[in-house]
């Protein structure tokens, strides 16, 4: 098998602690440089722009984007042009428009386009789409809960125009949820919760619906300290299913059914491999609307002002 040589750009805390090994773990995938103005990995080639890289970096097939998501737009459109395969971390841009033009160029130039969404690999989020499938659903609530200050210190990027904020992991649950619900959500109301000194919210209460009226609400919030919370309860005709810990484990009225070891990056990188033979692109971008309807329609509350 040709392994598919790939660049990762943006070298942060995702990058180290993810895709690095995950990509060493994963046949046919092999780590060919990095790009980062601020860190390098030993025995990698190092550049400090994606541009630096494609113009005087190794030979490389794709380019793995884990930079903040205000600047992934233009990265990823440089590494189309120049032939290269491009993945995405979540979020895949900071709108929805934006992905447009990138899919029309990943299209032209027969590449792959991949818009991740690693909490779907959650090794139990398909035996729950495969239970909830064969049921009648009465609810559904989302608690998602963590402290900003242990999963993101001192990164400033995410309170700013485009950040997300609160909606950075509030995205993973709404990943999870438009993969194992049997039909399409939409927003409804939001109640958003903005620091005084940030441009992103910290905490928000969602209201969605589907088509045939299904009561769903969320919770996100990003000022949990203690046990961090990452749980989407279904309740349904045949009792209540829960998944916990972000998709790891599935229970059914308290008793589990499901629980494997995390592989989401690894699982990432063996579907990205697989998209780049063929040069078809993964582009899914329904959390990402979800988000932007909050924000549309999101009531904002102006909070205490966060000291990281």
């Amino acid at each position: 098998m040709t392994e598919l040589r790939i660049a990762i750009v943006g070298f942060g805390k995702i990058a180290r602690d993810q895709h690095v090994g995950a990509i060493a773990a994963v046949p046919g995938a092999m780590l060919a440089a990095i790009a980062s103005r601020n860190a390098s990995l030993p025995g990698v080639p190092h550049f400090a722009t994606v541009e630096e890289l494609l113009e005087k970096g190794p030979q490389i097939d794709a380019v793995s984007l884990c930079t903040p998501p205000q600047v992934r737009r233009a990265q990823a459109a440089a590494a189309l042009a120049a032939g290269k395969h491009v993945m995405l971390e979540k979020p895949p841009g900071i709108g929805v428009a934006e992905l447009d033009p990138l899919i029309a160029m990943a299209t032209e130039a027969k590449r792959t386009l991949f818009a991740t969404w690693h909490s779907r690999h959650a090794p139990s989020v398909e035996p729950a789409r495969e239970w909830l499938v064969a049921r009648r659903l009465k609810s559904v609530h989302i608690n998602w809960k963590e402290d900003v200050r242990v999963w993101h210190p001192g990164q400033a990027w995410i309170w700013e125009p485009g950040g997300l904020g609160v909606f950075d992991p509030g995205i993973n649950a709404l990943s999870i949820l438009t993969r194992i619900l049997p039909k399409p959500v939409f927003v409804t109301a939001a109640e958003l919760a903005f620091p005084a000194n940030c441009q992103s919210p910290i905490a928000a209460n969602l209201t969605l619906t589907d088509i045939d009226g299904l009561p769903i609400t969320a919770e996100f919030d990003f000022r949990q300290t203690g046990p961090q919370s990452w749980d989407i309860l279904v309740e349904t005709d045949e009792g209540r299913m829960t998944l916990s810990r972000g998709g790891r484990i599935m229970a059914v009225d308290g008793k589990v059914v499901a629980d494997a070891p995390d592989e989401e990056y690894r699982e990432l990188y063996r579907h990205f491999v697989k998209l780049a033979a063929t040069g078809a692109s993964d582009v899914d971008l329904a959390p990402l609307r979800l988000v932007a309807d909050a924000f549309l329609l999101g009531k904002r509350n102006i909070v205490e002002p966060f000291v990281d």
